[in-house]
């Protein structure tokens, strides 16, 4: 019969490590700059997203409009699709922003 191991180690479901590394904290400026360049540059794209969905959900209608005779159903419909694409890529580009603005602002203290 073994006795019960006293030993606590790293894969002991009980241990707790710390965090390797602290959130939100740059040594260096560069780092810093770079990701408020990143998060610039991604929400500088949503409108060129919105109106990339709106034109190819216009044209895709419009095709299939000439191809199958259904005048102005089909195009009607897929600029309604990217209507809803477009709005929709908008909608998570401010929830994508909203959360980085509440980690750094969670991050300053």
């Amino acid at each position: 019969m073994q006795a019960d191991s006293t030993h606590r180690g790293e894969m002991s479901q009980d241990s707790v490590s710390p965090a390797a590394h602290r959130k939100g904290v740059y040594a260096d400026p560069i780092a810093q700059k770079s990701k408020q360049g990143y998060h610039a540059l991604s929400a500088s794209s949503v409108g060129l997203e919105l109106g990339l969905s709106v034109g190819i959900g216009l044209l895709l209608g419009w095709w299939l409009d000439q191809h199958l005779h259904t005048a102005p159903w089909l195009m009607l419909l897929w600029l309604l699709f990217g209507l809803v694409a477009g709005f929709r890529g908008v909608i998570r580009a401010v929830k994508r922003e909203d959360r980085a603005a509440a980690a750094q602002e969670e991050a300053r203290g």
